[in-house]
């Protein structure tokens, strides 16, 4: 497995030390993990949290300059103040946060993000808008991590470890709900004998018309021109999903008239259950 981060191109690189290798290193949490594919500007990954907004702290940092230049006195100006005021009537959304702990910091609306790296630069916001914009059309090109550098740290590796076990979890809890399910379809494709489509309609849980129109709507059954009776196309006869009864019944007068039903076989009927479900999704 190789897992990846992003790097703009012609944006100075920090030197690679054992310092940031082990900075790098701590993105690597399970609170972090999603932000592995973050854009990265002059070596700085520009987190984002849930919402999508960017860490200003992280840009403050690429910028290497000052603490003049930090997000809490962008957000001291009016300018500031105006232009999240504006963006928050347009987008009625939430768009900047203060996060605590130790992936936390300010994270704001793309928009004001550029706005902050145009507050600490022209040059600089000229750099992030367009990191962002090439992130946001994945034009950026992929910077392998050193594998050796996850697997040396304990914390890492316990991180990785938990977010995979964490979907495998998920992923057999969603097996085990669908079991039954699965187990009913199986007895169900492997009993012998047809239903007729008024008992198949019950054992669906649907009403009969409404399975008699869905068969024939999909080409399982029509009636001949002038007809009454249902008779089943003859794919579904070869492919076992349908199958036809003859029944002979004698008239009163003593003569014999012929009467021919459609059954669903067991096949059919898991198949149909197949069908309605995802119809239904």
């Amino acid at each position: 497995m190789q897992t990846r981060s992003f790097e703009i191109k012609n944006a100075p690189v920090a030197p690679t030390t054992d310092a940031s290798m082990q900075q790098l290193s701590g993105n690597l949490t399970k609170d972090n993990i999603a932000n592995l594919d973050a854009p990265v500007i002059a070596g700085v990954t520009i987190a984002t949290d849930n919402e999508g907004r960017f860490n200003l702290n992280a840009l403050h940092k690429a910028s290497r300059l000052g603490t003049n230049k930090a997000p809490a006195q962008w957000l001291r100006t009016k300018a500031a103040q105006e232009v999240i005021n504006e963006l928050q009537k347009e987008t009625v959304q939430i768009c900047i946060v203060s996060l605590e702990g130790r992936n936390g910091g300010t994270f704001a609306h793309e928009l004001l993000a550029v706005s902050y790296a145009g507050w600490i630069s022209p040059a600089f916001q000229l750099q992030v808008n367009q990191t962002f914009i090439d992130y946001r059309s994945g034009k950026l090109a992929a910077t392998p991590i050193d594998p050796m550098m996850v697997l040396n740290d304990p914390a890492t590796m316990r991180g990785l470890l938990l977010g995979y076990t964490e979907k495998v979890l998920t992923l057999e809890n969603q097996v085990q709900e669908m079991k039954p399910d699965v187990d009913a379809l199986h007895r169900i494709s492997k009993s012998d004998g047809g239903t007729c489509i008024t008992t198949a309609a019950k054992d669906l849980q649907i009403r009969p018309k409404d399975l008699f129109a869905y068969l024939n709507a999909n080409n399982w059954i029509y009636r001949r021109a002038g007809g009454k009776s249902w008779l089943a196309y003859q794919s579904k006869i070869q492919s076992g999903l349908l199958e036809h009864k003859v029944t002979v019944v004698t008239r009163g007068d003593g003569s014999e008239k012929t009467v021919e039903q459609v059954l669903v076989t067991p096949k059919g009927l898991a198949k149909l259950s197949q069908l309605l479900n995802q119809q239904a999704a």
